[in-house]
């Protein structure tokens, strides 16, 4: 029987490239010069640090945009709030991983109301469809890339 699953991932290869192209351009920009702004990576948590609010922001933009060119949705990013503290602000950024219990009910309930002929469960932070024919399967990917989610799906192991 034909199977995929519906998860929400981010490379953190690209992502690691990401930060380091981001870095790379906030060191050779003369509006950052002499601020010692940059990015740091822990994990899934990303930290911004600047001199100002506004520089803070800067930063955020080329981040995003060096995400963008590098093939990672920005839309699994959370931000948090700037803090200032002794003439220094820092953003905390929080990277998304998985699909949390009730977008995947959500998914879940989506896919039943198609009527289509396929099965959806959840396992852990991901969907799993399966279907007797491919194009079935199809049209669920379809419908899922239409629905505005707050968060990037891709699909995985599609199998026949």
């Amino acid at each position: 029987m034909p199977t995929f699953d519906v998860v929400s991932e981010v490379d953190r290869h690209e992502l690691t490239n990401a930060v380091d192209q981001a870095n790379r351009e906030i060191g050779n920009r003369f509006d950052f010069k002499g601020t010692d702004s940059k990015i740091t990576q822990q994990d899934e948590q990303l930290t911004i640090e600047s001199e100002s609010d506004f520089q803070v922001k800067q930063i955020d933009e080329i981040l995003r945009g060096k995400m963008a060119k590098r093939g990672i949705d920005v839309a699994c990013l959370e931000s948090g709030e700037v803090t200032i503290t002794n003439n220094r602000a820092q953003q905390p950024i929080k990277v998304l991983q998985g699909i949390d219990k009730d977008s995947c009910r959500m998914i879940v309930k989506m896919i039943k109301e198609t009527k289509l002929k396929v099965q959806a469960a959840i396992q852990s932070e991901q969907v799993r469809v399966t279907g007797k024919k491919r194009d079935d399967l199809q049209q669920v990917m379809a419908m899922l890339r239409e629905v505005d989610l707050d968060l990037p799906l891709q699909f995985q192991n599609f199998r026949d």
